[in-house]
């Protein structure tokens, strides 16, 4: 684990989060819309969308279905705007319009899961509750033999017991561009990696 780590750094030194967002509520509804689509289509949509509704009381007061289509272009508009207005209103009816900063409180947010709340706890607030597991991070953890599990959840306990715990955060955002630059789905590009000596993956390409 020790020489993946140091790979990571060493290919990925300032690796962050790559949802453009400006604070915590921001963070929340890009990682929302996140979901089956490509944070480049986001952060094309979420600059105008924080125009029109820069507040959570903007989100909470829009109709379901005027927020579905302006944030159309993400898929899955209909269940992402039931999810954004939900969470909106709760954050402003128990939460005072803050994003809380505790697993156990963001977990009760309308489409807020594990992943959601790791991304958010980890990158606007710097805590460390968890392991942020996406395709990149299941595909690669698996590739380097790092969890047997299929499931996000076990993958991520399997995670946070083998990777020290300030290493969390960083560790899921330089997986993420890993995966995104050289450990790619098909015809991962081994010949340029680092961790190709301690890689043992069945479609190793080098």
């Amino acid at each position: 684990m020790t020489e993946i780590l140091k790979g990571l750094d060493h290919m990925y030194p300032a690796a962050t989060c790559a949802l453009h967002h400006s604070n915590p509520w921001e963070l929340l509804v890009a990682t929302i819309l996140s979901a089956q689509c490509t944070d480049k289509r986001v952060n094309e949509v979420t600059p105008g969308l924080f125009r029109k509704y820069p507040t959570p009381e903007d989100f909470a007061a829009v109709k379901q279905e005027v927020l579905a289509n302006d944030i159309r272009s993400t898929g899955f508009f209909n269940n992402k705007a039931r999810s954004i207005t939900g969470a909106a209103k709760m954050l402003v009816q128990k939460f005072g319009g803050k994003v809380p900063e505790t697993m156990e409180e963001i977990l009760t947010l309308p489409g807020v899961a594990r992943k959601t709340g790791n991304v958010v706890l980890g990158t606007a607030y710097g805590i460390s509750s968890g392991v942020v597991v996406d395709t990149h991070v299941q595909r690669i953890a698996a590739r380097l033999d790092l969890t047997k599990n299929i499931d996000p959840v076990r993958i991520e306990q399997d995670l946070m017991k083998i990777i020290p715990r300030e290493k969390w955060i960083i560790f899921s955002h330089q997986v993420i561009l890993h995966g995104r630059a050289l450990c790619v789905a098909r015809k991962p590009k081994c010949a340029e990696c680092e961790l190709n000596p301690v890689c043992y993956a069945k479609d190793k390409t080098a």
